[in-house]
């Protein structure tokens, strides 16, 4: 986090926790304000603990759609898309929300895997003229999300992106829409105090694991140490959430990708589920299924507090358990997960 801006959340009241917000004092109080977001409460976070990798160079579009699982050369100025990058066994090392810029192109990924991506990455580029740098401190990035989140978007800058997975740039400053009422607004770290105390009259500043819970709510999996090369990208239902296409070229793990979309041989799915109790489940921990017995079912990709008590989590699990319609935490008689719809629709 770039030092200027953790100096100036500090003095709004933010409390740090490992280089991110934890909350602004109250977190009872802002589990409360999300849990009325689809009625009224507005909600502003910072996302600055998120890693921002830069990718630029005359080869960055091309090197990129080689090793990528979207559609690189469809990203504009005018769009954002959410990626993924797989080993050659097809399985997830990492996914991010991507986009492009002036400088090259950014994406945006948990500070623990950014430097091990960005060395993977750098091992292909052989005669590529293409460069990878973290450029998380030369950059802030902030959420706001419920039902006034684009009047208060419009209010200060004028103008919104309209239609989710768009964005729209101004004077070091990018604004993109999101899944649902959400955005997220990234700018040089001179330009944001402004905007985040005119934003902080009408909304509700919150810690950023609600940001996170916003994240499971829209059924968006995001790969963390815990859970590398656990999941092919449909398992993740990163395929339903636009963060593959199967249009595009070669890339690490494309065919078993591939072989997994078009010959039916998909086993696992991500699934919405609600854990009552007060221990926080963490990403890779086993639940299991009457249909598995002693055998784990599958493994939780994410997990945050519900403002409805508990924890709201995304469960990758066997889909005949999740047909079955209960999974347990951790043991085959642990604390029951119960299953709760997605905002999308499930293949047949």
């Amino acid at each position: 986090m770039n030092h200027d801006w953790q100096t100036f959340l500090e003095q709004r009241g933010a409390v740090l926790v490992d280089g991110g917000v934890a909350h602004f004092g109250n977190p009872e109080a802002e589990l409360a304000a999300a849990h009325t977001t689809t009625h009224g409460s507005t909600l502003l976070c910072d996302l600055s603990h998120q890693g921002l990798l830069l990718a630029a160079g005359d080869d960055a579009q091309t090197f990129l759609h080689g090793q990528l699982t979207n559609d690189v050369a469809a990203l504009t100025d005018d769009n954002v898309q959410r990626n993924g990058y797989c080993s050659p066994k097809g399985r997830l090392l990492a996914t991010f929300l991507m986009w492009k810029a002036k400088q090259g192109y950014l994406l945006q990924l948990p500070p623990a895997l950014l430097a091990p991506i960005q060395k993977r990455l750098a091992m292909f580029v052989l005669r590529a003229k293409v460069k990878f740098e973290d450029v998380s401190d030369q950059w802030v990035t902030i959420g706001v999300a419920g039902p006034d989140a684009e009047a208060g978007i419009h209010k200060y800058f004028g103008q919104a992106p309209a239609q989710p997975m768009s964005t729209w740039h101004g004077d070091a400053v990018r604004v993109m829409r999101l899944e649902g009422k959400r955005f997220q607004i990234i700018g040089a770290p001179e330009k944001m105090p402004a905007l985040w105390d005119a934003l902080s009259e009408s909304c509700v500043k919150v810690g950023s694991a609600l940001w996170g819970w916003l994240d499971i709510q829209a059924g968006i999996a995001q790969v963390l140490p815990a859970t590398q090369e656990a999941f092919v990208p449909q398992m993740a239902n990163y395929e339903l959430t636009g963060g593959v296409s199967f249009k595009k070229g070669c890339y690490p793990g494309q065919e078993i990708v591939a072989r997994t979309q078009y010959r039916g041989i998909l086993k696992r799915r991500m699934a919405l589920a609600h854990l009552d109790g007060v221990a926080l489940p963490q990403p890779g921990d086993k639940d299991y299924s009457a249909q598995f017995a002693d055998q784990a079912a599958g493994e939780i990709a994410n997990a945050a507090p519900s403002p409805e008590g508990g924890f709201d989590l995304l469960v990758v699990a066997q889909i005949e358990s999740i047909q079955g319609g209960e999974l347990h935490w951790k043991t085959p008689d642990g604390p029951v997960l119960k299953l709760l719809p997605l905002p999308y629709s499930m293949p047949e």
